[in-house]
C-alpha cells in the first residue's frame, strides 16, 4: 500500500473514530488487537488488511467505502 493510501484510509479512520466517540482502546478490543494498533495504524506505521479495513468499518458504522475517499 503506497503511504498516499496509508494517510488517506487512516485519516479516515481517526476522523470516523471521533465522530462515532470510541477511543483507541475501545476500538482495539473490538478488533481483538492491543491498544497500541490503532494508534500506530493512525500514525501510518502500519500496513492494514483489506479485510481490517472492512472490519473498523462494520465497527464503526459505516460504509467499507467511506475510508478510501
Amino acid at each position: 500500500m503506497s503511504q498516499l493510501a496509508r494517510k488517506i484510509i487512516s485519516d479516515n479512520i481517526k476522523k470516523f473514530r471521533e465522530k462515532s466517540g470510541l477511543k483507541r482502546e475501545e476500538l482495539s478490543l473490538k478488533l481483538g488487537g492491543d491498544n497500541s494498533y490503532i494508534s500506530k495504524l493512525e500514525r501510518y506505521k502500519v500496513n492494514i488488511p483489506i479485510d481490517r479495513i472492512e472490519e473498523i468499518a462494520n465497527i464503526l458504522g459505516i460504509n467499507f467505502i467511506d475510508l478510501f475517499k
